[in-house]
Formats: C-alpha cells, structure tokens, sequence
C-alpha cells in the first residue's frame, strides 16, 4: 500500500470518526492546542531564563509570557471548559487554518488531478467555519465541518492516480 493510499484512508477514518462524534473533534482540538501552547510556554520559558543575562527585559517579557503559557496550556489540557472560555478565538483559529491549508494544499499540490478543488475546499469550509462560528457557535456543527473536510479531502486523494 503508498503512503498516500494509508494517508487517504486514515483521513477517511478519522472524516468518519469526527462527523459521527463531533465533539471529539473540539475535545481533540483542546488537547492539541494546549500541547501547542505547552510546547511554545516550554520554549519561552527556556529562552526568557536563558537571555535574562544578555536582555533582562526580553528575558522577563519572554519568561512572563512562558509562565502565562504554560498555565493556559496545562488548563487546556487537563480542564476543557477553558476550552469553551477560548473559543471565540479557536473558532477563528480554526477556520483561519483551513484557509490556509486550502491555500498550502492549491499552491503545494500540483501532482494530484483534485488538489485545485481539494484546496478550494479548504478554503470554503474555513471560511463557513469562521461564518457559523461567529453566529451558531454549535460544536457539533463546527467538529462536523472538519470531519467533512477529512472525508472529502481522503476520498479525492484515494481517486487520484498521481502522488503528493
């Protein structure tokens, strides 16, 4: 099997997964951002102690913003409802991300006959994520938009003949 047949095919699985429970894609969603933010607090946090000798006031801003970080991060991780206290700019997040996948996936994806619309895809689905986000605000809605692009964006790489 390529690598791009198992890459469709978990794409399709988790498209399903994600539209049949969709808020396991909000809770998801919680966890990798706050691994994101953890990871950028960690690198704060080293970089602000470390450059307190060369630059007391970048090393205090940066080592102040790491230790906000991290205690964003570690209440993301282990308490969801920050999550839902963080969510208007997730939302925006998130939406903002498929754009710009969209756009990686037009501009990066020449080999694949469906890469143009998988693309285009991305693009509308962030752009009606953004939209419902700012007015629906329902999770289920949102976490089933994403498991739609998943599926959609799995199903077109499986018809295609080229490679990534």
């Amino acid at each position: 099997m390529h690598k791009q047949t198992t890459i469709s095919i978990i794409a399709i699985i988790l498209g399903i997964i994600t539209i049949a429970f969709p808020m396991l894609g909000v809770i998801a969603a919680a966890d990798i951002l706050g691994l994101s933010v953890l990871l950028l607090a960690i690198f704060l946090l080293a970089n602000g102690v470390s450059e307190v000798e060369y630059n007391t006031t970048r090393g205090l801003i940066n080592t102040i913003l790491g230790i906000i970080m991290l205690i964003i991060s570690l209440g993301l991780i282990f308490n969801p409802s920050i999550f839902a206290f963080l969510t208007a700019l997730t939302i925006y997040l998130a939406g903002i991300f498929l754009i710009i996948i969209g756009l990686i996936i037009i501009v990066g994806n020449r080999d694949n006959k469906y890469g143009f619309w998988m693309g285009i895809l991305g693009i509308i689905l962030g752009v009606i994520y953004i939209i419902l986000g700012t007015y629906i605000r329902n999770p289920l809605i949102l976490g089933s938009l994403i498991g739609i692009w998943l599926l959609i964006t799995g199903i077109l790489n499986l018809l295609d003949d080229g490679y990534y």
